[in-house]
């Protein structure tokens, strides 16, 4: 690729919900500049953008791709990300790279959840945006409703820049309504044609200019007055204005086209072109400026020194890590020292790359605003800055959403626990949604994700790429076990074998501990030396360690006091061994006489949704024996705040999004510990019963 300057670059994310058409208008448009040679479809699996395996075979994103492609002297990088939810992380990723968001809408389904959750992160990151309505070839498509409908669900900012010529099957072109300029497709050449704009469409389009101009003069004084006097603007000044008001987010152009029939495909570029902000005129990125510790906002400009934002990862099995960045000052050659602001480690950037889907193209130069890709850094992971010696700066991180749903990874090879790990592990650079945690108690490793799907996703890519296979399950639920009553018991250890014995007699009251803390609370009150003062410490040893398993379905026991009182000694066969197995007696009987029960643990959890669901989500919490402890006007709906088992909430994530059809979120800690009803205790008991007996069995 040639060397471009900032004022000749775009970088454009193509956002919004699930099947609206995305990967295809990035497929269209590599065609249509020639950057690729075949149209690839998402069915075949064939798209540049859509090359990971598991996208191939689930036939949609699941991953962030740029896709650069040159028109008309300008690079504009198109950045595809998914519109399953599962994979919000790789949106956050790809936006970070971006200037401007197009929100592909269908032009059959019009406005959905996908669309509304793409202008809401827009609006929060301060994004640029604009609309492409796609899909106008299909039957029951309809520009005008689609179009109304935006307007009507994200303000007057939103202007029409493009008109359809024909509709459903007659879907033939797309007029510029600045320019007029008018073009059909001609199915003998495969090719747009320049025409007039039909007759029937010409007071259409000067209602849609008239929209444009009041947009633009709303931005600017000199145009609103120049409005007000002479009625209308000229198209220079609608352009100057468009782009202005465009990089403020105070106007969202919509345009319009069909991707898999690449139409529309030329009037979309030259809009991009003129009527999108280059990087100069992008946000300037918060950063802390490490030489005086304080916060600085750093514009995109080639002349300042050079400093970088990784804003993705990817692991690869065969080329190693691959870290995609974004250079916001000065530029950056190949086999240059920079510094990892974050890390506080120097890195040497080996050969520079251009990606083009999963194919990299080698670069000798990467300039401000333009984003490229470099392989094998030691230290560096999603979110660092990479910066030049003499500019230490470090750029504001990402904020991604913490997991929601959590699930045991159990290989299916026995001796495949450290393979495991370490495949996780690299997957975990690359996906910043994800976590992993190992549950000591279950012997488990535990990974948690946004949804579903997403953990299904990383179960096929640990196969995929490293071989490694797994079978995921629900985690077990932490429960512990206390008492409610009180029982005073004896335990006594007693046994001849020729030479000397063992013995051990102890005697234990047991009692609930109610001062809140958990550990097992051991007093000492042996008088007269009925237990000697050196076989006392092996008592609470041998209680400490007995709590680790209850008498009812062997969980760990809590709240417990244990009071040693009496006993008695053999002055030739007592030994410590002896009186921890004594003390273990006394623990067995005294639990089963002092009404333990089963304690279960419950989650704090805050749901924001829609007002319209709150009904079925307070009638869901009730039904999973939830509590609702208040609830509070949020921006966007209702919170509802609860108290939950947490033994109901592991599938949520799902049962959540299927009720308010993906518009509500949640998150959710551990609170505390509570008595579980005597239902749940009895399965609790029977499933532990079944446990150990399939065990004996094994």
């Amino acid at each position: 690729m040639k060397e471009y300057s900032i004022k000749n670059l775009r970088n454009v994310g193509i956002i919004g919900h699930s099947d609206a058409g995305k990967t295809a208008l990035t497929e269209a448009l590599l065609y249509y500049t020639k950057a690729i040679d075949r149209l690839g479809s998402n069915a075949d699996g064939t798209t540049t953008s859509d090359y990971d395996l598991e996208e191939k075979k689930r036939k949609i994103s699941l991953l962030t791709s740029i896709a650069p492609l040159e028109w008309k002297n300008t690079k504009i990088n198109i950045i595809d990300t998914p519109g399953y939810f599962d994979f919000i992380g790789e949106v956050i990723e790809g936006m970070r790279a971006s200037d401007v968001a197009m929100i592909v809408v269908c032009a059959v389904a019009g406005v959905q959840v996908g669309t509304e959750k793409a202008w809401n992160y827009c609006n929060k990151i301060k994004l640029p945006r604009s609309f492409f309505i796609n899909k106008l070839d299909r039957e029951n498509s309809n520009y005008d409703k689609v179009l109304e409908d935006l307007k009507s669900k994200f303000g007057i900012s939103v202007v029409p820049i493009q008109y359809p010529i024909g509709s459903e099957a007659d879907f033939n072109g797309v007029i510029n309504v600045i320019s007029r300029k008018a073009r059909i497709y001609n199915k003998k050449t495969n090719s747009m044609e320049s025409c007039d704009i039909p007759n029937s469409l010409v007071d259409k389009i000067n209602e849609c200019k008239q929209m444009i101009m009041e947009a633009v003069a709303e931005t600017d004084e000199v145009l609103l007055e120049k409005y007000f006097n002479e009625g209308e603007l000229s198209d220079e000044e609608i352009y100057t204005g468009l782009i202005k008001g465009c990089a403020s987010g105070d106007i969202a152009p919509v345009m319009c086209g069909s991707a898999t029939s690449v139409i529309g495909m030329e009037n979309l570029l030259e809009d991009i072109v003129e009527c999108f902000p280059s990087p100069e005129f992008s946000l300037p990125q918060k950063a802390l400026n490490l030489g005086n510790n304080e916060e600085i906002m750093v514009e995109i400009d080639d002349n300042k020194p050079f400093s970088a934002f990784v804003f993705k990862t990817i692991a690869d099995p065969f080329v190693g890590k691959l870290s995609m960045f974004r250079v916001i000052t000065g530029s950056v050659t190949s086999d240059k020292e920079v510094i990892n602001s974050n890390k506080e480690k120097i890195e040497k950037l080996g050969t520079l790359y251009f990606m083009k889907g999963k194919n990299q193209m080698i670069s000798k130069r990467i300039i401000a605003g333009d984003i490229g890709a470099v392989a094998k850094l030691q230290s560096t992971a999603t979110g660092d800055t990479l910066c030049d010696p003499s500019f230490k700066i470090k750029y504001d991180n990402m904020n991604f959403p913490k997991p929601v749903i959590s699930m045991a990874a159990i290989p299916r090879t026995k001796g495949d626990e450290d393979k495991i790990s370490s495949g996780l592990s690299k997957l975990v650079e690359e996906d910043p949604t994800f976590i992993i945690e190992r549950d000591l108690e279950n012997a488990e490793t535990i990974i948690s994700g946004v949804g579903e799907t997403h953990l299904e996703v990383i179960a096929s890519k640990l196969k995929n790429k490293f071989s490694i296979e797994i079978a995921l399950q629900s985690p077990k639920i932490p429960y512990r076990e206390t008492i409610k009553g009180i029982a005073d018991v004896q335990g006594k250890h007693k046994k001849q074998s020729g030479g000397h014995g063992q013995y051990g007699d102890v005697k234990v009251k047991f009692e609930p501990r109610d001062d809140g803390k958990d550990e097992l609370e051991f007093i000492d009150k042996v008088v007269g030396g009925v237990v000697p003062r050196n076989f006392i410490p092996a008592v609470e040893k041998g209680l400490k360690e007995c709590t680790r398993h209850g008498v009812l379905a062997g969980y760990p026991v809590i709240r417990l006091r244990a009071t040693l009182h009496d006993g008695s000694y053999h002055p030739v066969d007592s030994s410590e061994m002896a009186f921890k197995i004594a003390s273990s007696i006394a623990y067995k009987k005294g639990l089963e006489q002092a009404k333990p029960i089963i304690l279960e643990p419950i989650a704090h959890v805050e749901i924001v949704v829609p007002e319209e669901y709150m009904g079925d989500i307070i009638g869901d919490i009730n039904k999973k024996r939830g509590r609702v402890l208040g609830m509070e006007i949020e921006e966007g709906g209702q919170r509802i705040v609860a108290e939950v088992p947490m033994a109901e909430m592991f599938k949520y994530a799902t049962d959540l999004r299927s009720i308010t059809q993906a518009r509500g979120c949640f998150n959710m800690e551990f609170e505390r510990y509570e008595e579980a009803p005597s239902t749940e205790m009895d399965k609790i008991v029977n499933e532990a019963k079944k446990l150990k007996e399939l065990k004996n069995e094994a």
